[in-house]
C-alpha cells in the first residue's frame, strides 16, 4: 500500500489525539495538518514494516512541542470543547466526560501526553516511552502522577460525575 494511502487510515486517531492535547478542533486541525506535511516530507526515516501509527504521533508529539516552545506561554487551552462523548451516550457519560476533561485539563501538559497516549489512544508504555523520547520509568511515573492528580481532583469536588477510568 502507498505510503499517502496508510497515513490517511491514520488521520482520526491523530485528530482525536490532537483536539485532547489542543482543546480547540481549528488548531487540532492545523496539528494533524502539520504532522501529516511533516509525515510526508521525512516518510524516508520511517522503516517499512514498523508501526506507522507510532510514528506518526512521535511526529506529532514533535510538531506540538515546537509549536508549544514558539507560543507564547500563558495561552489557555479550551479542552471542554473537546468530546469524547458519542452521539448515543447517556446524561450520566456525557457529565462523565466532560468532568473528566475538566480533570485532565488541570494536569501539566507531561502528564497530559502520556495519559492520552496510553489512556485514550491505547499505546503501550514502552511505545509512548518511545514516542515522547523519555524513560520507561518517566511514563509509569507521570501516568501515576496523572491518575492520582485526576482522584484528588475528583474527590475534592463532591458529586463529582467523572468517569471511573482513572482507577
Amino acid at each position: 500500500m502507498r505510503f499517502d494511502h496508510q497515513l490517511l487510515e491514520h488521520i482520526p486517531r491523530l485528530r482525536r489525539y490532537a483536539r485532547a492535547l489542543t482543546g480547540d478542533a481549528v488548531r487540532a486541525d492545523d496539528l494533524v495538518q502539520d504532522t501529516l506535511e511533516r509525515a510526508w516530507r521525512k516518510q524516508r526515516l520511517w522503516q517499512r514494516g514498523s508501526n506507522l501509527r507510532a510514528w506518526l504521533f512521535t511526529v506529532m508529539h514533535n510538531v506540538h512541542a515546537n509549536q508549544q516552545r514558539a507560543a507564547a506561554h500563558g495561552e489557555e487551552v479550551d479542552y471542554m470543547a473537546l468530546n469524547l462523548a458519542g452521539p448515543d451516550s447517556s446524561v450520566e457519560e456525557s457529565v462523565g466526560v466532560r468532568d473528566l476533561l475538566r480533570g485532565i485539563a488541570q494536569l501539566p501538559l507531561e502528564m497530559r501526553e502520556v495519559l492520552l497516549l496510553v489512556g485514550l489512544e491505547q499505546f503501550s508504555y514502552k511505545e509512548a516511552a518511545k514516542m515522547l523520547n523519555i524513560p520507561l520509568g518517566t511514563v509509569m511515573s507521570r501516568l501515576s502522577r496523572a491518575r492520582e492528580r485526576l482522584r484528588a481532583w475528583q474527590e475534592a469536588r463532591p458529586g463529582s460525575a467523572m468517569l471511573k477510568v482513572v482507577r
